[in-house]
C-alpha cells in the first residue's frame, strides 16, 4: 500500500515537473516572439495616443481603457483563432490578408499627411466619405472605433510574427504562446499610453507641491507634454505608413517580387557600413524610410480610389440597407 502511494506521488511529481517545464517553455517562446514583434509594438504605442489628443482630461483614461479592451478582444477572440485556423487550413491566405491590412495602414497614414499638407483638398475628399451627426459622444465613439480598427491591423501583424516565430509544436502550445503575447503586449502598450496621456496631470500635481526641483519637473511636464503629444502624433502617423509599407514589401517578397525589398536592404547596408559608429541605427532609419516611401506611394494611390470608387459603393450599400429597413429613417 505504502509502495503504491509512493509510486503515485512519484508520478505526480514527474507530471508536475513536465508541466512546469512546459510552462517555462511557453513563457520563453512568448518572450522571444514578443521581442521579434517589438518594432510593431513600438509603432502601436506611438499610434494610439493621437486618438486621445483633444479630449477632456477625465475622458482620457476611459478612452484608453475602451481601446485596450477592444484590442484584447481582437487578439484573443478573432486574431488568435483565425491565425491558428489559417495556419492549419489556409496558410496561403495569411500573406494577402496581411497585405490588405498594410494597404489600409498606408491609406490611413498618407491621408493624414495629405490632410496636413493640403487641408482644403483634404476637406473636399472627406466630404465624399460617409458622415454622421456630430456630438461629443459620436466623436469619442468614432475615435475609439478608428483606434481599434487601426490596432486590429497592427495586432494582426504582431500575431502573425508571433506565429511565425513559434517553432513547430502542438496546437495548444501555439495557442498559449499567442495568448501570452497578446495579453502581455496589450498590457505593455496601453499601460504606456495611459502613462503618456496622464503625464501632464502628474506635472500639475508636482508643480503645486514639493521642493523646488520637484516643482520644476512638474512645470517641465506641463509645458512639455503638449509638444511631446504632437510629436508622438507625427511619429504615430509615420509609423502607420512605414509599417504598412513594410508589410507590402515583405508580401511582395513572398510572391517572388523581391526587387524593392532587396534595394531597401542594400541601401541600408551601404549606409550602415558608411556610418559604422551608428551603423545599426543608420540601417534601421534607411529601412524605415524605404518602407515609408513604399507606404506613401500605396497610400497616395488609394486616396483617389477610396474617394471615387470605394466611398460611393459604401454609400450606395448603406443606402440600400436603409431602404430595406425603413424604420431606421423614422
Amino acid at each position: 500500500m505504502s509502495i503504491g502511494l509512493i509510486a503515485l506521488l512519484d508520478d505526480v511529481a514527474a507530471l508536475a515537473k513536465v508541466a512546469a517545464a512546459s510552462l517555462d517553455d511557453i513563457v520563453g517562446q512568448a518572450a522571444k516572439a514578443g521581442a521579434k514583434a517589438a518594432g510593431v509594438v513600438i509603432d502601436d504605442a506611438a499610434v494610439t495616443p493621437r486618438y486621445v489628443v483633444g479630449f477632456a482630461a477625465e475622458r482620457e483614461l476611459p478612452i484608453v481603457s475602451k481601446i485596450a479592451m477592444g484590442s484584447l478582444r481582437n487578439k484573443l477572440l478573432i486574431l488568435l483563432p483565425a491565425a491558428l485556423a489559417l495556419g492549419l487550413l489556409a496558410p496561403w491566405a495569411i500573406t494577402p490578408l496581411l497585405m490588405l491590412g498594410g494597404a489600409y495602414l498606408c491609406y490611413e497614414g498618407t491621408e493624414k499627411v495629405y490632410e496636413a499638407l493640403f487641408p482644403h483638398h483634404a476637406h473636399a475628399h472627406e466630404a465624399q466619405l460617409p458622415t454622421a451627426a456630430v456630438t461629443a459622444q459620436t466623436v469619442e465613439d468614432e475615435k475609439v472605433a478608428g483606434a481599434i480598427k487601426t490596432d486590429f491591423i497592427l495586432s494582426a501583424e504582431i500575431m502573425a510574427i508571433t506565429l511565425a516565430a513559434v517553432p513547430e509544436g502542438g496546437l495548444l502550445t501555439k495557442a498559449l504562446v499567442l495568448a501570452v503575447v497578446a495579453g502581455g503586449i496589450t498590457a505593455a502598450v496601453y499601460g504606456t499610453v495611459a502613462l503618456i496621456v496622464k503625464a501632464d496631470d502628474l506635472g500639475v500635481r508636482l508643480a503645486k507641491s514639493g521642493s523646488g526641483v520637484i516643482r520644476a519637473i512638474g512645470r517641465g511636464l506641463v509645458l512639455g507634454m503638449p509638444v511631446f503629444l504632437k510629436l508622438l502624433s507625427v511619429i504615430g502617423t509615420a509609423a502607420m505608413i512605414w509599417v504598412g509599407g513594410g508589410i507590402i514589401v515583405h508580401g511582395l517578397e513572398e510572391y517572388g517580387l523581391p526587387a524593392i525589398g532587396h534595394a531597401i536592404h542594400h541601401a541600408a547596408e551601404v549606409v550602415g557600413h558608411a556610418l559604422a559608429p551608428i551603423g545599426g541605427a543608420a540601417e534601421w532609419t534607411v529601412s524605415a524610410a524605404g518602407s515609408g516611401g513604399v507606404g506613401v506611394v500605396v497610400g497616395a494611390a488609394l486616396i483617389p480610389i477610396t474617394g471615387l470608387v470605394l466611398a460611393p459603393i459604401w454609400k450606395w450599400a448603406s443606402g440600400l440597407r436603409t431602404d430595406k429597413r425603413p424604420w431606421l429613417n423614422r
